[in-house]
């Protein structure tokens, strides 16, 4: 039999190098030296590193079960890049008492907000998806995405997708007869979603309804206490008879301003706040100021002239101005109620409602660019005054003018003259424009392919606003951050001017102070004036003792 040849690698006595015991001997080992030799080689593969800590045994353990359980295809080849990959996955944080606190990714926190989004509610199958193919407040957001994306405006697919999922979890919640996405007003913090709804009748009036028997009660406590105050005062100092200018009131809820509700949210997912009512204050101090939105609601708006209110207040003011200014629609698309229309023109308030011309007929995309006549506002201008409907605010009411006195009659104000806007539906050739610039640019979608393509209108005054029309279909929307265009660089209002001294006249003019001679001699005029006094008395009294005697 032929002995046993070299030791190969796989076998146990491969690189032994005792003396006399080579690997290409034909003898076998000595088993306790060879034992003792593998008892060696792995003592000194266990050796520490004095810098890093490891050992070459546990090193090569590790490389060799990472290319065991990877099994990467020419593992000799990137034999180098293992052993790095295994050295840097020993440096870990030290572990203390405390767990460590993963950081949540951003990515993930703005999942968990919008996975409410994408969760039916109780009892939701089925058997509702008919209900929900009728009629439905819900507007198309996917659809309106896709025409202005044509002209390069809108949001990612993503977004538009969990904003048309967040209108339709507002639709559940509110009562809600019709719903329209506004668009989207970018701030410095956060960013306004901004929902343009309408309640069915009579939600909104209850609301309205119990906020003023509130404000009535508040005013006729207050006006007790007041009598009480004048009771208790006997001595009033002078009162002032200034007279501060009127208060306009606000447009009830449904009309002008006030025609439609605004809900807001910072993103898909989180609650929708609704805005308040704007006021004609709010409207007209808002066209003196410019301020950047933060993204929130309760944050001071801190302006000269001061802002009365919040920034929910100056948001509301600003989408009720570029609504006013930017929502048009193609001409023909709505036209007055003939019964309606005589009515209130009598009124001399003009036409605030339309309805949807059912004879419509749309125009081609040529003619709706090529001239801007064919495009109309369907929303009432504001007036200087605040208000879309002028309201005097002198007028009084016939038992308020049955209480006055002449003479109060007499001090009023001569009467202000009535502010008239351009009408409803007033076509887009008739808006001012900005210096050289005009107010509107229109434009189609593509001209390589003019038969498929979309009028697209942008708004010069208000940057951000953009229109689009094709065929019936036609929708307004906004994307900015909520600035009137000015040619000339934003100047805030100055401060009014220092008001007058007070007219000198000698009843009020100061006397300079006396000096120590005139005191004395008016302390020693005094005195004599006393003295002579006092001897006038003594004499006086001796006469009549000297009468008392002659009785």
């Amino acid at each position: 039999e032929r002995a046993h040849g070299p030791y190969q690698p796989r076998e146990p006595g491969y690189g032994l190098h005792q003396p006399g015991h080579s690997p290409y001997d034909d003898q076998i080992p000595d088993p306790e030296s060879r034992m003792l030799a593998i008892q060696n080689a792995k003592a000194y593969l266990l050796k520490s590193s004095t810098t890093s800590g490891l050992n070459l045994y546990d090193h090569l353990a590790n490389m060799l079960t990472k290319i065991l359980d990877e099994q990467p295809t020419n593992a000799v080849d990137i034999i180098e890049n293992i052993s790095k990959d295994v050295k840097w996955a020993q440096f870990q944080k030290k572990m203390d008492t405390l767990r460590d606190e993963h950081e949540i990714l951003p990515t993930f926190e703005a999942a968990e907000k919008r996975k409410a989004l994408f969760l039916k509610a109780n009892g939701e199958g089925d058997e509702e998806l008919e209900e929900e193919i009728g009629e439905t407040p819900l507007p198309n957001v996917m659809e309106t995405a896709f025409y202005f994306e044509q002209a390069g405006v809108g949001l990612s697919k993503d977004e538009s997708y969990h904003i048309f999922l967040a209108l339709k979890k507002l639709i559940s919640v509110q009562p809600i007869q019709t719903c329209r996405f506004w668009g989207k007003i970018l701030g410095l913090e956060m960013n306004y979603i901004i929902a343009e709804v309408q309640y069915h009748e009579g939600e909104e009036e209850e609301e309205t309804e119990e906020e003023e028997v509130i404000e009535e009660g508040g005013k006729r406590r207050g006006e007790v206490e007041d009598e009480d105050e004048e009771k208790e005062k006997e001595d009033e100092p002078p009162k002032s008879t200034y007279k501060p200018p009127p208060v306009i009131p606000k447009e009830e809820n449904g009309t002008g301003a006030n025609k439609y509700v605004y809900f807001v949210c910072n993103e898909p997912g989180k609650p929708w706040v609704k805005l308040p009512p704007v006021t004609p204050a709010q409207i007209v101090c808002a066209r003196k100021i410019k301020k950047f939105f933060t993204g929130r609601l309760d944050a001071p708006v801190v302006s000269f002239p001061p802002f009365p209110g919040n920034e929910a207040n100056y948001l509301r003011a600003q989408i009720a101005r570029i609504s006013a200014g930017t929502h048009i629609s193609p001409i023909g698309f709505y036209q007055f109620a003939e019964e309606e229309g005589d009515e209130e023109e009598e009124g001399g308030g003009g036409r605030d409602t339309y309805e949807e011309n059912p004879d419509f007929q749309p125009l081609s995309v040529v003619e709706m660019v090529d001239s801007l006549s064919t495009w109309v506002h369907h929303i009432q201008n504001i007036l200087k005054q605040g208000r879309c409907v002028w309201l005097n605010p002198f007028q009084k009411s016939e038992e308020e003018e049955e209480d006055e006195d002449e003479e109060e009659k007499a001090e009023e104000p001569d009467e202000l003259q009535q502010e008239i806007g351009p009408p409803l539906l007033t076509p887009l050739s008739e808006d001012e424009g900005i210096q050289n610039i005009p107010a509107w640019t229109a434009q189609p979608s593509t001209n390589l392919i003019p038969q498929y393509a979309v009028a697209i209108l942008q708004s010069n005054r208000w940057p951000g606003a953009y229109a689009f029309a094709s065929g019936r279909k036609f929708d307004n929307i906004y994307f900015g951050w909520g600035h009137k265009y000015s040619p000339e660089n934003h100047t805030p209002a100055l401060p009014p001017p220092v008001q007058a001294e007070y007219p000198s006249v000698p009843e009020i003019t100061e006397t300079r102070d006396p000096t120590l001679e005139e005191e004395l001699a008016f302390k020693a005029a005094k005195e004599e004036a006393l003295a002579a006094a006092e001897e006038e008395d003594d004499e006086e009294d001796v006469e009549d003792d000297e009468e008392e005697d002659d009785d």
